[in-house]
């Protein structure tokens, strides 16, 4: 059904859409040989092998992330993948991804860099009680954002911190009061790439206030264990059963969403103490019926994979998206897109 949504929507006779499993590797190295650039949009758990199957076939690629350990298993191919001439750059959807590119701009606006706080998030126009929520990707990926380690910078140094912890309030402009806490993920290599540089750095999700409470009660009681659990002799799996009622509760076609982010960088500028702030907003597509989550996850996947084929990056191996991609072109392009994203600088007081 989505490859002939895709048909319907692109029209286009270049347009080729063909059936096949994301785990038959064979038959991804075939069918990616002779290609520019291999995308992968399917759930983390796919992506390391998806890579290995680029380099490979000798064609570039990207991926939507999400599962740090992964990513930094891809970054491992780099020398594979000079020795194939192509480029890998995995993170490269809406968080980890955009945003993590919306932060490398911000810092470059400072002369020193102190904090990085990312915040963003995915959520329905029209919440409904009592979760307040809508599912717009893989269910299978938000629980792992949900009930995995983050990664972040503490003192300079990396500390993991559960998924979920942390909980702050937020104001935002026209959404109030908001929550936000620890994503697994979602920061990624960010982590190891600004150790001992920027002192405290960390990614966080946005809700409604109530959710997260609710998400963490149900970890606290077992619901996404990875175990079996035997039921009078049945095997059941906790987190399958509650990836399967996410799903069902959560997912509901035509519903509208928003994504909301804010980026926050502090550190000083002509030796004041400032703090630059990245604003965005997305919203459902009423003509293209997209919701806000495919365009601010699929766009920058778009982005980076033309950037690739057309040689704008070109430099063969294994990069993290904070390093390879070029804020300014690529966000230039998001805006090009729709998204709407502004920022501005304030000076702090030094006791701030």
């Amino acid at each position: 059904a989505g490859l002939e949504a895709a048909r319907r929507r692109l029209k286009s006779p270049r347009l080729r859409t063909i059936r096949a499993d994301a785990a038959d590797l064979p038959r991804i190295r075939a069918l990616a040989k002779g290609r520019d650039v291999l995308i992968s949009a399917v759930p983390y758990y796919f992506t390391l092998g998806l890579a290995k199957a680029a380099v490979s076939a000798k064609v570039h690629h990207v991926d939507l992330g999400g599962n740090t350990d992964i990513v930094l298993k891809e970054l491992d191919l780099s020398s594979k993948a000079k020795a194939a001439g192509v480029t890998l750059i995995p993170d490269v959807g809406l968080g980890p991804g955009m945003t993590n590119t919306i932060a490398v701009e911000a810092m470059g606006r400072l002369d020193e860099v102190s904090e990085v706080l990312i915040r963003d998030g995915g959520l329905p126009q029209d919440p409904a009680p009592p979760m307040e929520y809508l599912l717009t990707f893989s269910e299978h990926g938000l629980i792992n954002e949900y009930v995995e380690d983050a990664t972040a910078l503490r003192g300079g140094r990396r500390v993991k911190v559960p998924g979920l912890s942390e909980v702050e309030e937020m104001l935002l402009p026209g959404l109030g009061r908001m929550e936000a806490a620890h994503a697994s993920g979602g920061l990624s290599t960010m982590a190891w790439t600004y150790a001992g540089k920027v002192g405290r750095m960390d990614n966080k999700l946005i809700r409604y206030p109530g959710h997260i409470a609710v998400i963490n009660a149900m970890r606290a009681m077992g619901f996404f264990r990875t175990d079996s659990l035997d039921l009078g002799g049945v095997k059941v799996s906790p987190r399958r059963l509650s990836a399967r009622l996410f799903r069902e509760a959560f997912h509901h076609p035509g519903e509208k969403d928003f994504v909301v982010i804010r980026v926050t960088a502090r550190g000083r500028k002509d030796g004041r103490r400032v703090e630059v702030v990245y604003d965005g907003m997305d919203r459902y597509d009423e003509k293209e019926k997209m919701t806000a989550m495919m365009r601010t996850t699929g766009f920058p996947a778009s982005i980076v994979a033309q950037m690739l084929a057309s040689g704008f990056i070109s430099k063969p191996g294994a990069y993290p998206v904070e390093t390879a991609v070029p804020p300014g072109p690529f966000l230039d392009e998001m805006r090009r897109r729709g998204l709407k994203l502004r920022w501005k600088m304030r000076k702090l007081d030094d006791s701030n």
